[in-house]
């Protein structure tokens, strides 16, 4: 058989962790690879060794069956290798053309040819069907179009195979569909990919191989026509998952959270949130579903004081906490699990220990006369990373190297733990592996029925329909409809959220 790509025994060790065990992964020309496991398994690790950016101690890399040294991503590129991150690496004030040709410029008299280059990136995207314009700027782009510009990259630079690393993470369900189509274009024209992903829903739909990795190690490699996502999701964990998010009816008490009349700009000054009314009772777990864009962030920055509103009132247990400082929203009794974890939810530099106390390090027993007491930080910290089984080496490491289900884990221990009336779970579960989406399911419904009011915002459909007690479908920052999860379905649902009324959805479900 011949591979475009081979990893043959690849070993990776970082002090005190081996990241990759002697991993084998074997690409074939022009198929969808899927890479699956849990957070902190080493997909991105073992990735991160093809393209240059970590070198393993042990191990062979062939490209087209030759023995190959990838000692940085410039020779990854020069073989034909190009990565899609998970985190993109563009530069906002520039342009999709500037970005793409960052570090590869076409020069005439020493001078960068900017318009050829415009020419030729629109030619690839065209050809490709990406629908991106080459001259628009990536600050006034969607997310969906920006990993987009990150797909051109990698094909101006020539790439045959590419690396996508959890594409979907932040896509709404219509941009997905998308992706697919553009990734089995690329394979069309002979190109090969390897798609590191959680979701298996995905990998059933689009991949033909996939290989598993668990805690470092290879577990097996399936053709994916012949597997289930059951016998996935248990390889992948090491014991069976539960898919089914099992809870008991909501008993709705007194209202926590009430919103009335709400408007919202965004920081370009749009109006984002119009006349927005909602409300949220305790006990029970109200989710808002929206396309990506309709004032959803906006909405969780007013109530949480990241953002100023221009009008309306949110009332938190009858007191206005209307344009309150963040920490005197926190202190009202408000929780926040950020849709930007790094942005919003972690010092990354700081040690998991100091990020565990980021929102009482200034009260006992954590201060006193102003000097930090680190015995009781380090002590709360690892008393919070046992119960919410956040997988880190220590206390004293830093947030910044542990896996996105484990920084997200730290994050939910400790806006839990204060006990708030009102939980905000903006995209609990972006990028997660099952394992610790099921892990987060539990500890929401949980907070639910400590009588906790818990408002979810998501982007997928089946966790709105799976966790919320109620939906409000969000469109055009307006709060359009409410629907009971057991009376509607992810049909309807998205054709509310793409602004059709409740009476013509139900008609065309």
């Amino acid at each position: 058989m011949d591979y475009v790509v081979e990893m043959l025994d690849i070993r990776k060790e970082f002090p005190g962790v081996v990241a990759n065990d002697n991993i084998t992964l074997q690409l074939k020309k022009g198929e969808i690879h899927a890479l699956l496991g849990e957070n902190g398994a080493g997909k991105s690790t073992l990735m991160n060794v093809l393209f240059g950016l970590y070198q393993p101690e042990k191990g062979e890399i062939r490209v087209n069956g030759k023995p190959v040294k990838i000692t940085d991503p410039n020779i990854a590129n020069e073989l034909g290798i190009g990565m899609v991150h998970q985190h993109f690496m563009l530069v906002e004030p520039f342009t999709v053309t500037q970005n793409i040709i960052l570090g590869s410029e076409p020069t005439r008299y020493g001078k960068i040819n900017i318009r050829k280059a415009e020419r030729e990136v629109q030619e690839l995207s065209d050809r490709y069907g990406l629908r991106v314009d080459a001259t628009a700027k990536i600050s006034d782009i969607s997310v969906g179009m920006q990993q987009r510009v990150e797909i051109l990259k990698t094909l101006y630079r020539g790439a045959e195979v590419l690396i996508f690393d959890e594409p979907t993470a932040v896509l709404t369900p219509q941009e997905i569909v998308e992706l697919m189509d553009i990734m089995r274009s690329l394979t069309a024209e002979g190109k090969s990919i390897i798609l590191i992903t959680h979701k298996l829903k995905e990998i059933m739909q689009i991949a033909e191989r996939c290989t598993v990795i668990r805690k470092g190690e290879g577990i097996d490699t399936l053709d994916v026509a012949e597997t289930s996502v059951t016998e996935l999701a248990s390889l992948m964990v090491g014991r069976n998952v539960s898919f089914k998010v099992e809870k008991e009816p909501a008993v709705p008490k007194e209202t926590v959270l009430k919103i009335e009349n709400l408007n919202v700009k965004d920081k370009r000054k749009v109006e984002m949130v119009k006349g927005m009314n909602l409300e949220v009772r305790a006990g029970e777990i109200l989710g808002v579903a929206g396309v990506d864009g309709n004032g959803q962030s906006e909405l969780i920055e007013a109530i949480t004081g990241l953002q100023k509103s221009d009008a309306g009132k949110i009332l938190l247990n009858d007191k206005d906490i209307t344009n309150f400082s963040p920490r005197k929203v926190t202190e009202s009794g408000v929780g926040h699990i950020p849709q930007d974890r790094h942005k919003y939810g972690l010092v990354l530099d700081y040690s998991v220990g100091e990020n565990m106390v980021l929102q009482t390090y200034y009260k006992k027993p954590y201060s006193k006369y102003k000097t930090l007491n680190y015995n009781e930080i380090y002590k709360k910290a690892a008393e919070l990373i046992e119960e919410y089984d956040v997988r880190t080496p220590s206390v004293y490491t830093s947030a910044s190297s542990l896996s996105g289900g484990n920084q997200q884990k730290a994050i939910i221990g400790r806006e839990v733990d204060r006990s708030p009336d009102l939980l905000i779970a903006a995209q609990p579960t972006r990028g997660l592996d099952v394992g610790a989406i099921e892990f987060i399911h539990n500890k929401l419904i949980e907070e639910r029925d400590k009588g906790r009011a818990v408002l979810l915002i998501s982007f997928e459909l089946d966790e709105v329909l799976d966790l919320s007690d109620r939906i409000a479908v969000m469109f055009d920052g307006q709060n359009v409809a409410e629907v009971k999860p057991e009376e509607t379905d992810e049909n309807e649902l998205g054709l509310l959220m793409a602004g059709s009324t409740k009476e013509k959805a139900g008609d065309q479900g």
